[in-house]
């Protein structure tokens, strides 16, 4: 990017060299980063919006707290582009979410200013407590500060992070970043003189002073907190953060920079809980973004002049979009049918759904736990839920799986989402594990699909079924085929073959069946479409292993545990001794980078599979069968 495009950004590498400019350059700052996040984003996709609401909190923070030593954790991470850009990475971020470029979240590896690695929800403050507590034990000087948004203060655990840590009296900076409400110019002018005045040092003495002179007189303390409780509920709705023990400012307008700097230099020079709430908006100073910040949350590619996002839709309908479609469907065909997403509406296909019935429909806010329970408490009562859940979330109410719906044999369908692989968002949002720890539950029916029409079919097959099901499937588009409109049922347990060889037999699940196939083409082998994690189908491994001399299992899921352990133990029980090689994720976190690149380097390509096998082959006795396809 041209240098004369970032005058003050060219002499920004780090937050210390922010510290060194005068207050009245950070606006001029905050527009540099502004502008040179819109043009970093628009070539590499990412998350936009949330970061363009926060830059003045950004700048302000850095140019406020003595960072790295002090401690900023970020909630989530859609927001900290513009961190990223102030913390020496700005060159990098034309390689974000790239495969060995940066990533999308912070990541304690990346840089020492990204203090705690995140890409979940509402973790910020447990975390950030942790560290002001370390910092108290060890007698370090360090401030701490947690940056949550308004959505992730919707999950429990940050009210149970909030409640102890005002019962420690812990020295804590929460910082409410709230992008769903809007400041007009009388309430916006009030509260950021009360911010200013509420976290001055005159206010704080006062305040403390109070407490030791009147703490002596128990009703003239309890008059004089309620006179305030009182006088703050009027004019900011502090009142329950002060329940917890947090002295709560605000709302302020977090794009006021002037007003921020202030309140932040206050605040720091504070000790205990503090709560500060700052109003933003998403999407701030791109018009594209601001008018549909949902939209620009996380986009493609993008032609910044317009807006405009660039196709990368392979003209195939997704998963996702599937499923939506079977969930409207089916809702019209049983009113039985009511569908609950944790906050995931657009992302898991809901939206044409809430549309046409509102009243099935519930979006709890970032509550996995709760979404699973609440589904628990509708089938008691007769009705028919849907979880919409990606995979990595769903792991964030095992409990309530195992207890509230498995336990109770419960018919509760889980449409898991982003099974497997992510690509570019990484590690932190991969949907690695979820076969190894649903496997293990009982009661529990686990499809995997391997096309379009087959995920329609095992939704309607889960849905009936008179207990917990779950239909795992991958972000993005299917091979292609043709989806019929009926809502039929498969039978559950069965598998079937889809190609017939000789000698190696490779049972597929899931999204592995399409590379699969083409390398058991390649080997002349018979391939099986297995369909079922749980329970498997039995007679057809029988088959297989008696009629082929190795059996190969495949399957995007941590090798670890996953649908391949399943296979291996069943032989193990009935002593079959096929000999049997499980291919799946590996046991390490797979970074970021565009998806099939990523499963390629798994070796879950077509030509990684047939590597693998022939590999697996090599190490047998000369004497076993397969081993002769290989001198062929």
């Amino acid at each position: 990017m041209p240098t004369a495009n970032y005058p003050l950004l060219d002499k920004i590498s780090y937050p210390h060299e922010l510290r060194t400019l005068p207050t009245a350059q950070l606006k001029d700052v905050a527009a540099e980063v502004r502008r040179f996040l819109i043009e970093s984003v628009s070539r590499t996709g990412g998350h936009l919006a949330a970061g363009l609401g926060t830059v003045e909190l950004t700048v302000a923070l850095h140019y406020v707290f003595n960072t790295p030593d002090d401690r900023l954790v970020w909630d989530v991470g859609h927001q900290t582009y513009p961190h990223k850009i102030l913390t020496g990475r700005r060159q990098g971020m034309a390689t974000l979410r790239q495969k060995d470029g940066l990533c999308g979240f912070p990541n304690r590896s990346e840089s020492e200013y990204d203090a705690f690695g995140v890409g979940h929800s509402s973790t910020s403050i447990s975390a950030a407590l942790g560290m002001a507590l370390a910092a108290q034990r060890l007698e370090k000087d360090f401030k701490t500060v947690a940056i949550i948004g308004d959505g992730a203060m919707t999950a429990g655990m940050a009210f149970e992070a909030l409640n102890h840590a005002g019962d420690l009296d812990a020295d804590l900076l929460v910082i409410l970043n709230d992008n769903d409400m809007s400041i007009s110019p009388n309430v916006g002018g009030m509260s950021n003189y009360l911010a200013r005045i509420l976290s001055g040092k005159l206010y704080s003495t006062v305040r403390e002073g109070s407490k030791k002179v009147l703490g002596v007189m128990p009703s003239m303390w309890e008059l004089a907190r309620r006179t305030e409780e009182h006088v703050k509920g009027m004019i900011v709705p502090g009142t329950l953060f002060e329940e917890l023990g947090f002295n709560y400012i605000g709302p302020i307008d977090g794009h006021d920079l002037d007003t921020l700097v202030t309140t932040l230099r206050n605040l720091r020079e504070q000790k205990g809980p503090r709560f500060l709430h700052i109003v933003t908006r998403k999407g701030k100073g791109y018009e594209p973004a601001e008018s549909n910040p949902c939209t620009f949350h996380g986009v493609t590619a993008f032609d910044k002049e317009t807006g405009t996002l660039r196709k990368s839709s392979s003209g195939r309908p997704t998963y996702t979009s599937v499923f939506g479609q079977w969930a409207c469907d089916m809702a019209e065909h049983d009113p039985r049918l009511v569908a609950i997403t944790p906050a995931m509406r657009e992302g898991s296909g809901l939206v044409a759904y809430s549309e046409r019935f509102p009243k099935r429909y519930f979006d709890v806010g970032i509550a996995e736990q709760h979404s699973v329970t609440l589904a628990a408490g509708l089938a008691c009562e007769g009705l028919k839920p849907v979880v919409a859940i990606y995979s990595t979330f769903l792991q964030r109410a095992y409990d309530q799986l195992i207890h509230d719906v498995a336990l109770q044999n419960l018919p509760v369908l889980f449409a898991i989402d982003r099974g497997g692989l992510v690509g570019p968002d990484g590690p932190t949002h991969a949907g690695s594990f979820d076969l190894s720890y649903l496997r293990c539950i009982p009661n529990m029916v686990i499809m995997a699909p391997a096309d379009e029409n087959e995920c329609r079919q095992m939704l309607s097959t889960g849905y009936y079924h008179h207990g917990p099901a779950a239909v795992r499937y991958p972000r993005g588009s299917g091979p292609g085929v043709r989806i019929e409109p009926a809502l039929s049922t498969l039978p559950i347990g069965k598998g079937e073959i889809r190609r017939r060889g000789a000698g190696i037999a490779i049972l597929a699940f899931g999204s592995m069946l399409a590379p699969a196939l083409e390398a058991g083409a390649a080997l002349g082998a018979t391939v099986a479409n297995m369909r079922f994690v749980k329970p498997l189908d039995v007679d057809l491994i029988l088959d297989l292993a008696q009629s082929h001399d190795v059996l190969i299992t495949v399957e995007e899921n941590a090798a670890i545990g996953g649908a391949g352990s399943g296979v291996a133990e069943f032989l193990a029980e009935k002593q079959i001794k096929t000999p049997i090689s499980i291919i799946g994720l590996p046991d390490t976190y797979v970074a970021h980078g565009e998806r099939e690149e990523l499963l390629a380097d798994c070796g879950l390509s077509a030509e990684g599979i047939h590597a693998s096998i022939v590999r697996f082959l090599r190490t047998l006795p000369v004497s076993t069968g397969p081993v002769n396809i290989l001198a062929k």
